[in-house]
């Protein structure tokens, strides 16, 4: 009995040492909440040195090297003294257009469907609106349907997501873009998002880019400028494994994809040609001209005319200049012409190879959009 009740009282003061346990146990996870939320809220109390990504965000401000105003500066031409081959985008561009135009042909016939883009284009940048008539183009020569929606200069978030929440859920559209750059006042990361992943053909939404910077993942789609870049270098026969590269501009557009589809392997290439050694220039980038002088091949992207001079490149390199900045020109049909980051004249009497502006690179991503808007229908329909 006493061994029974001695028993209990053990039993007792064992529980009353759980709960005094307990008790402790309780104060102690409201100790840490309170650390931590110290530690949110100041500063000081920071374990690392490291601040948020985001803070670390700026911007890249660019300023041309150049004394000439664009406006000064004489069209590019093709010199006696030019050396370099020129890399035609736009007849590599036609030849992958025709084929995409045979499949679109064949998917009518077999299913009695085509793919279909849709557009949204907010505001009247001049460049914008050159890229979608190209688009439009494009898609009428192929057979791809296209749909426009053009919005002005100062609508909100949530018109340019209504407009993209009406496509995402059109089922005859298998891709979606929204022409960028956006005005300022725009939340471009959320209207992004907004694209349903399945019809991502510019290949912008977080989860293609992660995918694309993952080893051992494939995007659905890759984005259409820098596929188009590498396209080019297949294309003409560049060797890339091994070599150095430079990509100067490091935008989520371009700079960023193109510095990780250098470096990776593509699944679906038969010929592996890829693993270069990649260094990103930019903005806030010590001896640009030095870095970039190092390079086999140079990818350039940042709309600075002329940035890219002759004494930049190595002798025997390939540019690739996706560049565009428009200059008034009463003589062109728009009254502007199209400038490249490169000065075309020195660059092209020191490479081995070049891409003109226009005519380069800018008919390769509209062929790499329709091959991706292609694909997102094969995909929608199960067609093979």
């Amino acid at each position: 009995m006493m061994g029974s009740v001695k028993g209990r009282v053990v039993s007792m003061g064992g529980l009353l040492h759980k709960k005094k346990k307990k008790s402790m146990t309780l104060s102690s996870s409201f100790s840490r909440v309170l650390l931590l939320s110290t530690l949110a809220t100041k500063p000081s109390y920071q374990l690392l040195k490291s601040p948020p990504l985001l803070s670390l965000d700026l911007p890249d401000i660019w300023t041309s090297l150049n004394s000439q105003t664009p406006s000064s500066i004489p069209p590019q031409s093709n010199t006696n003294e030019q050396t370099a081959r020129v890399i035609d985008g736009k007849s590599i561009a036609e030849e992958i257009n025709s084929v995409i135009a045979s499949q679109v042909s064949r998917m009518k016939v077999s299913i009695g469907k085509v793919p279909g883009l849709a557009v949204i284009l907010v505001g009247e940048r001049k460049d914008s609106q050159a890229y979608v008539r190209n688009k439009i183009k494009a898609c009428e020569e192929t057979g791809i349907k296209f749909l426009l929606t053009e919005l002005p200069d100062k609508c909100t978030n949530d018109e340019v997501c209504d407009a993209l929440s009406s496509f995402n859920k059109n089922p005859s559209v298998h891709g979606v873009l929204v022409q960028l750059p956006l005005p300022q006042h725009l939340n471009e990361g959320k209207i992004l998002d907004m694209v349903n992943l399945e019809k991502d053909v510019d290949g912008f939404h977080p989860l293609n880019m992660g995918n694309l910077a993952t080893r051992g993942r494939e995007p659905l789609f890759i984005p259409c400028t820098p596929k188009g870049c590498i396209e080019l270098l297949l294309r003409s026969d560049v060797e890339i494994m091994g070599k150095k590269a430079v990509v100067i501009g490091r935008s989520n557009i371009v700079g960023l994809p193109a510095s990780l589809l250098l470096q990776i392997k593509w699944a679906f290439v038969v010929e592996q040609r890829h693993h270069a050694t990649v260094s990103v220039v930019h903005a806030f980038t010590k001896n640009p001209e030095q870095i970039t002088r190092e390079a086999d091949i140079v990818i350039t992207a940042v709309g600075v005319p002329n940035l890219v001079r002759g004494t930049w490149l190595k002798p025997g390199s390939v540019v690739i200049d996706v560049g565009t900045f428009p200059v008034e020109d009463p003589s062109h049909e728009h009254g502007y012409r199209l400038m490249g980051d490169v000065c075309y004249e020195e660059a092209a009497r020191v490479a081995s190879a070049i891409t003109p502006v226009p005519g380069g690179v800018g008919p390769m991503t509209i062929a790499m959009l329709l091959s991706n808007t292609l694909d997102a229908a094969k995909r929608a329909y199960n067609f093979l």
